[in-house]
């Protein structure tokens, strides 16, 4: 992004957070909520981007397939009633009756069968497509969708429970780039309008198939700074507030009106490294050493107080395939500064790219450990939907180091390996043909004792390489009016059908 075109993005994103709220969502028994989130939505369109903030705006437009229940996360029916795998590699689906988009068009399996194409197909460009890879071809007539993978699949049901349900004939009538614009789905909320960079509003979808949402309208506002998070809750603006911070956690405690809502997450903090053209972390003693110079113990205790647990690989322990051999990173800083001079690395520059979707303590954090270790760190702050372009490009030219916070809404190993790791997928600027080799067999195979061993084999590839450091596991934090009825799960589903305020 130009620094024009940022100055022009954060003036409208100020004056959003400057004018007053028209939505009055904190008013005794208003059916109205305001969210406020750390950025706008990368995408409207659930066929690209799953980032945090556009997964909490266009899952409440669309349906899913299939749903994960909050207390066991194993997937349960949604759009699908029932299926079944007829042969190894064969799944049948039967589809709701009576679901409708909400221009009245009835939701039929051609729709999921087009939205699971589109996605495959690479003229989308989805950031999707490694999550739904495994699938040669989806057909749909009537009711029934018929899913057929390259291979038996032992992960093509917890990849279901993201695939949100698009339209074909809307989209196709109005093409892609509007379609992204003026998003029109199934699910609980209809698109309403939006200030690009700035909010999206959703009213109550009328003809909506299940029940009838509590809450009548929605609006979503971007709002970058924590602080100002905070403010909005505290006076009413907003109801709601996603990635609230330790530090502001506590803040809203003493709050009256205020509570905090959070939840262990199978989001990872993590560093990823460009191990292709990164320049200094090209060299994995350089990356070994920035692995030694992060202080683990502090950032965790410190900043996170509470809302983080150690992790010893990037993934969580709530993720099937989670390898239990690895031990915590190591926290040495005199053997990092060694091998960043072994590296011939002292003084040289890593740009660290990151968003205002992320703590910028961390990040600062982070920063000065590396400092410690003898670099010097130039942080690429810009908003979500370029740090997302820039970090996927497959030109590799974003820079050194990535902090971000990964999770695949899966629950396990593969929609972490496989995407941020494999060669060639979207995220990875990594090559090692041992390790895809791995997550590939992994990926094909049923038997779970055989798939944890893969993974164990992986994980050890890099935690050799460290093209990635997991820092914590991440536990959502939510501000909320004390009105607010709402639980945050381990998926951090907003869905905003699920909420309501207390009479």
């Amino acid at each position: 992004m130009t620094s024009g075109a940022l100055a022009t993005l954060l003036a409208a994103t100020l004056t959003a957070c400057a004018l007053p709220t028209t939505t009055g969502g904190s008013a005794p028994g208003s059916a109205r909520l305001t969210a406020d989130l750390a950025s706008y939505p990368a995408s409207l369109d659930p066929g690209l981007q799953y980032d945090t903030d556009s997964y909490s705006v266009y899952r409440n437009i669309f349906d899913q397939l299939l749903h994960r229940d909050a207390k066991t996360n194993k997937p349960v029916p949604w759009l699908a009633t029932r299926w079944r795998q007829a042969t190894p590699t064969t799944w049948v689906f039967t589809l709701r009756d009576g679901v409708r988009f909400s221009d009245g068009s009835p939701l039929t399996a051609a729709d999921a069968a087009f939205s699971i194409e589109r996605i495959l197909d690479p003229k989308l460009g989805s950031q999707q497509n490694a999550n739904f890879s495994a699938i040669a071809s989806a057909s749909g007539h009537g009711d029934t969708l018929t899913i057929r993978t390259k291979y038996p699949s032992p992960t093509l049901l917890t990849y279901l429970t993201t695939l949100s349900v698009v339209p074909e004939a809307y989209v196709k009538k109005v093409g892609n780039a509007q379609f992204n614009l003026r998003p029109m789905g199934s699910g609980p909320y209809a698109f309403v309008s939006a200030i690009p960079g700035s909010q999206v509003v959703l009213k109550r979808n009328e003809s909506y198939w299940g029940h009838e949402p509590p809450i009548r309208q929605v609006t979503f506002r971007a709002v970058p700074s924590p602080a100002s998070r905070v403010a909005d809750l505290t006076s009413g603006k907003a109801d709601i507030a996603d990635s609230m911070t330790p530090d502001t956690a506590i803040q809203m405690k003493s709050a009256s009106n205020l509570d905090v809502r959070s939840a262990p997450t199978e989001r990872v903090s993590y560093l990823a490294f460009n191990t292709l053209k990164g320049g200094p972390t090209d060299d994995p003693r350089v990356r070994k050493a920035i692995s030694l110079a992060i202080d683990y113990r502090s950032l965790i205790g410190a900043l996170e107080q509470g809302y983080g647990k150690r992790v010893d690989s990037v993934l969580t322990p709530l993720a099937v395939g989670y390898p239990k051999q690895l031990h915590p990173y190591a926290y040495d800083p005199a053997q990092a500064r060694r091998l960043v001079k072994e590296a011939g690395a002292e003084g040289k520059t890593v740009v660290m790219a990151t968003s205002p979707t992320y703590d910028p303590q961390i990040v600062q954090v982070i920063q000065a450990n590396i400092e410690d270790a003898g670099l010097k760190v130039s942080i690429d702050n810009t908003d979500q939907a370029t740090y997302l372009k820039k970090v996927q490009g497959p030109s590799h030219d974003w820079g050194s180091i990535r902090f971000g916070q990964w999770s695949c809404s899966c629950l396990d190993a593969d929609g972490v390996a496989y995407p941020l790791f494999r060669t060639g997928t979207v995220w990875s600027s990594y090559h090692n043909t041992s390790f895809d080799a791995l997550v590939d067999r992994a990926r094909q195979t049923i038997d779970p004792a055989a798939r944890d061993r893969l993974y164990a084999q992986a994980y050890a590839i890099l935690d050799k390489d460290l093209p990635g450091i997991g820092l914590f596991q991440i536990y959502s934090i939510y501000g909320a009016n004390k009105r607010l009825i709402w639980h945050p799960d381990a998926q951090q589903s907003f869905y905003v059908a699920d909420m309501r305020f207390a009479s």
